[in-house]
């Protein structure tokens, strides 16, 4: 049968004016996966030497007719562009039977799954009990470290501020890391300073960096070794904690900080709602919110913790 895909023509443009299903839900991908990062269409083209008009043409579904011709490759071979770039999931058999078992499935049943896979691992207990150590997640301005500090001295635990840690580890502050190193260095970094605490600490208040959950290695070894608590809040509350902590780094160079914002916090959403416990901490008071991350602790972690009384 012909392939009735249509191209596009020296212009760039398709025979009806309209982008390729295909193109738009890689455009799509790449502007989730930016935003998930929290790394801005600037701060890419930066990084990529690839110009913003290039990027955003990319990311609305105008790409290069060479992605169309491998997909065309990839369709009459019938496997996936990851297969012809030599996706590790599909180098041996066992790895396409165990991803043919899980495509399609439920979030709930993939949720399931991992926990099966992890147990017969031995990377994650029989049950969800991880122990004495709490890990706050959420984006910036949230309040992880002020009520992570709180927390901590309330239950006399050590409190270990992830990003501190990995600035340690570095010898340098985490923009410098992502500007001279890279995103793919940020994140070893990050990897080690977490195995690093899981190991020392017994029992601590982890405050994480809020792009922690874009790593899944990172966020599967957080989600194995600690009850976590997902802080919540509005946009506007984000964006006016960061403004008065000063530090603009997600919406650098953007004309749309708020946009920017919303998407990187839409983008986490699935991923911190993994998260065994969530708190919203907009919309009441310090001694409020602190009272509530108190009882949440209390009620569902106390067994855990093994502690009389907070």
């Amino acid at each position: 049968m012909a392939n009735t895909r249509k191209l596009r023509n020296s212009s760039g443009a398709t025979d009806d004016n309209e982008s390729n299903p295909f193109l738009r839900a890689l455009g799509q991908r790449v502007r989730a996966l930016r935003d998930r990062g929290g790394i801005t269409r600037k701060a890419l083209s930066i990084a990529t030497g690839v110009s913003e008009r290039h990027l955003a043409n990319l990311e609305y579904g105008e790409g290069n007719v060479s992605v169309l011709v491998l997909d065309q490759v990839a369709s009459a071979l019938h496997c996936s562009i990851a297969e012809l770039f030599g996706d590790f999931t599909t180098t041996s058999p066992e790895w396409l039977m165990i991803r043919s078992l899980l495509e399609n499935r439920d979030e709930q049943t993939l949720h399931k799954a991992r926990l099966a896979i992890g147990q017969m691992l031995g990377t994650l207990a029989a049950t969800e009990s991880n122990g004495t150590r709490i890990a706050l997640i959420g984006l910036r301005g949230a309040g992880k470290t002020t009520l992570g500090e709180m927390l901590a001295h309330e239950l006399d635990f050590p409190f270990v501020e992830l990003s501190r840690e990995i600035e340690n580890f570095a010898g340098c502050t985490i923009a410098e890391i992502q500007d001279l190193y890279g995103a793919n260095a940020y994140r070893r970094y990050e990897r080690r300073a977490l195995e690093e605490a899981i190991q020392i600490y017994p029992e601590a208040v982890l405050a994480t960096p809020g792009g922690l959950v874009s790593d899944a290695v990172n966020f599967n070894l957080l989600l194995s070794h600690c009850n976590t608590i997902w802080l919540q809040a509005s946009p506007a509350d984000h964006m006016q904690r960061v403004i008065e902590q000063g530090d603009f780094r997600p919406m650098a160079g953007s004309n749309e900080a708020m946009e920017d914002l919303q998407n990187i916090l839409s983008s986490r959403e699935d991923f911190y709602s993994k998260a065994q416990l969530r708190l919203d901490t907009s919309e009441q008071s310090l001694d409020d919110t602190f009272t509530s991350l108190k009882d949440l602790v209390r009620e569902k972690l106390l067994t855990e913790i093994q502690i009389s009384a907070l």
